[in-house]
């Protein structure tokens, strides 16, 4: 993103958290003057020990120099966990212009990793790249979700299959929720990637063409790896539990694997191995 794209996103971030953010959990009275159930600016400033006024600047997303001292304040005050402490830093850097958009190509994966999704034989799973682009699945999530192989490279990003593919919408009892998961952890590598332009015309996209995507968006949630344990119905399989567990993988190329598991007091597995020996005969 751009310098001003940056500033924006900063700014929509810490005024989502100062919003979300209950005045008795940092030691605050909630008092019946209040407006909104939130912080207020002055209340910020006052608990990260800056001046209203510059605080008041930073949200308002102008281009001021943060030291990291002063980063680490207003984390504490706003009560941000761990991934949204590393988003804020990430937002509040310079953009680096060495880090340049790569060619949009499909990504070779290792040999061992191919090894990997194919011994996972009743835990759908899918590789990502950064831009959250599917570069490998395995046989169980080509049952479970899409054959992402019938799906063109360019059309084959995860985020936005989420939206356009009616087989995803349909196939989770909570699809909100299953895509919040996703969206917290898209929202990470927007934050890394602060000199990558791609996000910023992924974006606008996604919000023209699907408003709930903004709703959903407009959240700002972060998490490098959620817990998420969502219910699928499969139109062939019926009711299926899986936790979800997403791994990002050490390397150069900045993959993510998102494993998921049946659950262990479910007949899910049972399910997709019966599912899976229908399809395949």
């Amino acid at each position: 993103m751009n310098n001003q794209m940056r500033l924006e996103a900063l700014s929509a971030f810490l005024k989502t958290k100062r919003d979300n953010t209950n005045p008795q959990a940092v030691g605050l009275p909630t008092g019946a003057r209040r407006r909104t159930p939130g912080l207020r600016r002055e209340e910020v400033a006052q608990l990260a020990g800056v001046s209203t006024t510059w605080y008041t600047w930073l949200e308002q997303g102008r281009d001021i120099k943060v030291s990291a001292s002063v980063l680490e304040s207003i984390a504490k005050a706003l009560q941000l966990n761990n991934d949204e402490r590393t988003y804020l830093f990430d937002l509040a850097a310079e953009v680096n212009p060495k880090v340049m958009e790569p060619e949009h190509k499909p990504i070779q994966i290792p040999p061992a990793l191919n090894k990997i999704l194919s011994e996972l034989t009743t835990c759908p799973t899918c590789i990502t790249d950064k831009h959250f682009q599917i570069v490998g699945w395995n046989t169980a999530a080509a049952h479970v979700f899409l054959d992402f192989k019938e799906i063109p490279w360019e059309q084959r990003n995860l985020i936005r299959l989420l939206f356009t593919r009616k087989e995803l919408r349909s196939l989770a009892v909570n699809w909100e929720h299953f895509v919040k998961g996703f969206l917290a952890i898209f929202r990470v590598y927007y934050g890394h990637y602060v000199g990558d332009e791609w996000y910023n015309r992924f974006l606008d996209e996604m919000t023209t063409l699907h408003p709930e995507f903004q709703a959903l968006w407009q959240e700002s949630q972060v998490s490098i790896a959620p817990e998420v344990q969502i219910e699928f119905r499969h139109a062939k399989a019926g009711k299926m539990l899986f936790n979800m567990t997403s791994l990002q993988i050490q390397g150069d190329r900045d993959l993510r694997c998102s494993v998921f598991t049946p659950c262990e007091d479910s007949a899910t597995e049972t399910k997709l191995k019966r599912l899976m020996k229908k399809n395949d005969q």
